[in-house]
Parts: C-alpha cells; sequence; structure tokens
C-alpha cells in the first residue's frame, strides 16, 4: 500500500472536487493512456490501471468517504475489509467486531460478543470488461462475456456434504471463548472454533467436489445489453451475476467497466460530437453544397459563400443518444477548414492573379483592418 499514489493525485484534482470534475479528469487521462493507443506500452498500460482504479473508489459515494477517512488501507484485504480493508468492519459500531479486533492484536485482552458464524453471507462482486467501438457506444450494442465466478457446488447444493450436524463445541456459533490470566487479572475474547473451523457444523460426509466448503469455481459467458449514448469508463451492474453468497446469502454484482475506443475522425464530449471538413477555395468562397460525415451516414449540407476558415456549424440532434433520454440526442458540430491548392500549372497561376487583381480591399475585410492597425494604412 505505501507505493500507491493518493488518487486525487493520480486523477490531478482538489479533494473537494465534484463528481463531475472527478469524472471529467478521467475521461481526459483514460483517453491519454488508453492501450489501443499506445501498443505494447507496459508503463502506458500501467497507467491506465492507475487511473480506472482511482476512479472506481472516488466515483463511488461510499468507496470515497471510506478512502477520506482510512486512505489505502480501507481498500486493503489484509486489513480484514471485505470489497477492501476497514469497509469490512461494518464500522465500529459492532462493539463485538472491535472487541475481537482489538483481541488478536493485544493477546486476547479485550473482549468480544459473541456473533454467529454461519449466518447468511453476501457473495462478493466481480469486475470485468469490455472494448465497443465509437459507433456501438453511440447507438448501443450486445456483447458476450466471459468470466469465472464462484458458485454453490452442484452436487452438494452448498451444504458442504451429507449428515451434517450442528458442531458439540461451539454449539453452531463458529466460535470459541477464551480466557486468558495475566498479573492476577482475566481477559477474555473470542476466537473462531477449531472443530468446525468457524462453520458452526461437522459434516461428517464431505463432498468430494467442493471439498466440504459448499463452493466450487464455475466459468459462465453472458450477453449484455450496453445502453445506447454510455461513455468510456462508465460501468453496468448486472445484479445477482457476482459469486454467490454462504448459507443462503445474495449473490453479488457483475460490475462491467466499458472501454470505448476512439474514432478515426470524430472526437465526443458530453453528448456532443466534433469533427472537421475541409473546404476548397472555390466552396469557402462562393458557397457549397458539401457532404458532412455522420454517425449514420453522410448528410448534405449549405456552406453560404464567404466561409471563413475556423467557422463551426452545428446539426442538431445529430450527436450521441441520452442514455435513457427517451430519444433526446446530442449535436454534431463540425469545423471547416479550407484547403489551399498546391502544383498550380501556369494557366491556373494566371486565372488566380487575374482574381485577385479584380478584387478589392472591402472584399478582404480582416486583411484590411489588420494592416489599416500596424502600419497606418489606408
Amino acid at each position: 500500500m505505501a507505493d500507491k499514489r493518493d488518487y486525487y493525485e493520480v486523477l490531478g484534482v482538489d479533494k473537494n472536487a465534484d463528481a463531475g470534475t472527478i469524472k471529467k479528469a478521467f475521461y481526459k487521462l483514460a483517453k491519454q493512456y488508453h492501450p489501443d493507443t499506445h501498443p505494447g506500452d507496459k508503463a502506458t498500460e500501467e497507467k491506465f490501471k492507475e487511473v480506472n482504479e482511482a476512479y472506481e473508489v472516488l466515483s463511488d459515494t461510499d468507496k470515497r468517504a471510506k478512502y477520506d477517512q482510512f486512505g489505502h488501507a480501507a481498500f486493503d484485504p489484509s486489513m480484514g475489509g471485505g470489497d477492501g480493508g476497514f469497509g469490512g468492519f461494518g464500522g465500529f459500531g459492532d462493539f463485538g467486531d472491535l472487541g475481537d479486533i482489538l483481541g488478536g492484536m493485544f493477546g486476547g485482552a479485550f473482549g468480544g460478543g459473541q456473533r454467529r458464524r454461519n449466518g447468511p453471507v453476501p457473495g462478493d462482486d466481480i469486475g470485468a470488461s469490455v472494448t465497443i467501438t465509437f459507433e456501438e457506444a453511440a447507438f448501443g450494442v450486445k456483447k458476450d462475456i466471459s468470466y469465472n465466478r464462484v458458485c454453490r457446488c452442484p452436487d452438494c447444493k452448498g451444504a458442504g456434504g451429507s449428515d451434517v450436524e450442528t458442531c458439540s463445541v461451539c454449539h453452531g456459533s463458529g466460535q470459541v471463548r477464551r480466557v486468558q490470566r495475566m498479573g492476577g487479572m482475566s481477559f477474555q475474547s473470542t476466537a473462531p472454533c477449531d472443530a468446525c473451523r468457524g462453520s458452526g457444523k461437522i459434516i461428517k460426509n464431505p463432498c468430494s467436489k467442493c471439498r466440504g466448503s459448499g463452493m466450487t469455481r464455475e466459468s459462465k459467458r453472458l450477453t449484455v445489453s450496453i445502453p445506447a449514448g454510455i461513455d468510456h469508463g462508465e460501468r453496468i451492474a448486472l445484479r445477482g451475476q457476482g459469486n454467490d453468497g454462504r448459507n443462503g446469502g445474495p449473490a453479488g454484482d457483475l460490475i462491467i467497466t466499458v472501454g470505448v475506443r476512439n474514432h478515426s475522425f470524430f472526437e465526443r464530449d458530453g453528448y456532443n460530437v466534433y469533427c472537421e471538413v475541409p473546404l476548397t477555395v472555390a466552396e469557402a468562397t462562393l458557397g457549397a453544397e458539401i457532404d458532412v460525415p455522420t454517425l449514420e451516414g453522410n448528410v448534405k449540407y449549405d456552406i453560404p459563400e464567404g466561409t471563413q476558415p475556423g467557422t463551426s456549424f452545428t446539426m442538431k440532434g445529430k450527436g450521441i443518444p441520452f442514455v435513457n433520454g427517451n430519444g433526446r440526442r446530442g449535436d454534431l458540430i463540425f469545423r471547416v477548414t479550407v484547403e489551399i491548392p498546391k502544383g498550380l500549372n501556369k494557366k491556373q497561376k494566371e486565372a488566380m492573379k487575374a482574381f485577385a487583381e479584380s478584387c478589392d480591399d472591402n472584399q478582404y475585410a480582416k486583411h484590411k483592418q489588420f494592416f489599416k492597425k500596424i502600419f497606418g494604412q489606408k
């Protein structure tokens, strides 16, 4: 944990940054370090993983609160957390837990309340990722996802075997009390029962498939519907598709992080799409009907005469659909550039000179104003 950088530092945001600022910072960095743009670059790949890890914590209200309080220790499995660190303690409000923790640290000097260890335990969430194209992100797509999960043993149905009896040592609690004497004083603590290994039950005939654990691993394949409008780094939660719970506990979730490949000429900002369209000198000067690329193919657009380089035009409703937005979409905004012809022949040069001589300063307002301001020309 000591080698990890501060998550706020990783994303380059202030600790008081709101969710929108954090998301914007993540989007920028994820795009910068995406493996598709740096194939084979291990250093960049590690940066990408670091950015994703930071965003996964800071974009989640509960995880961010834990991180702000405990730092990286909040997600360190060695500290005893479920999805990491102190998160698994349920706060220190349960004094039985606090007694167990302190008892382990100080040789059982603190007594904890006895708690059943064989009650329902929810399954863990599982993380997965999928990469899709720019167009698939815009209009939605179905993707097959393969992953491994922990499930109830199909042979024993999670029981662990047959001839199951309540442990006679801990009476089904999974814990035993221990008393230590020190300097004339008695200290009481609780510890997992050695006889049943904390399960509260004894299995006389353990299942040969799961060896008495009640759980096995399986490979699973799902077809996932990715909604139209999803953005790079956003996540989809499939409820109940994670690891199975124990003792009748609910299954965890499958959390899928979506990566979106860069487009060859479109760029996205929120739900708007941007691109550049080159014009010829004649098209910019005289105006023209041109083909403008959109996510759904080329669309005719009238460029007015006298269009200047860098002018932007907006095509309403041609951008990215809003997620669950009932048909609402962003806009397509294209910026025009003017391409100056090269390699003119003699005839073309003479025609260009004749054209230039036929124009006066009033037809070049910016040119006229520039030299008037700099050199005082009239």
